[in-house]
């Protein structure tokens, strides 16, 4: 391994099967997290409160998933891709330029109850087909929605069996 702090240019790309070996590159086999993030415009409102938000209105939401998974043989956990699909496929159609109140289950459309909507969604999309079998005991640790840059409602692992 080479000294860090020193400035080099490289000569020569590192090529597989001369200077690193498949088994070389997992480097290990614990558990680890990767997070993706992503943005959504919609509007809605919510019932049964007495403040500015009771009117239509509109937000650009941003949306933090913490998936945790093991590593493949490559090194690998989760692809970034993936997670990208799932969100493209599963979740964003609902949530994207809609009227949330509209497009989700029956529900006050609080960032408190949407952000455990997409937990679910999210969960459930990793535990099927193609993702089961390519994203090595992949599961959803956390889901971070930010209704404002300053605010946001989390959803963890661990309160959604409480």
């Amino acid at each position: 391994m080479k000294q860090p702090g020193t400035f080099r240019i490289v000569e020569k790309l590192q090529q597989m099967g001369t200077d690193i070996s498949s088994e070389q590159l997992r480097y290990h086999q614990k558990r680890v997290m990767v997070s993706k993030e992503f943005t959504f415009d919609a509007a809605h409102h919510l019932h049964a409160y007495e403040g500015k938000c009771k009117n239509l209105h509109g937000h650009t939401y941003k949306v933090v998933f913490g998936i945790s998974g093991y590593v493949n043989e490559i090194g690998l956990a989760l692809d970034f891709g993936d997670i990208k699909e799932v969100w493209k496929a599963y979740i964003e159609p609902f949530l994207d330029h809609r009227y949330l109140n509209e497009t989700l289950p029956l529900m006050n459309t609080t960032a408190e109850n949407m952000v455990v909507w997409i937990f679910e969604q999210m969960e459930q999309a990793l535990q099927n087909e193609p993702y089961r079998e390519k994203c090595h005991q992949a599961r959803t640790e956390f889901v971070r929605l930010y209704e404002t840059p300053t605010s946001y409602a989390e959803a963890r692992r661990e309160w959604m069996t409480e």
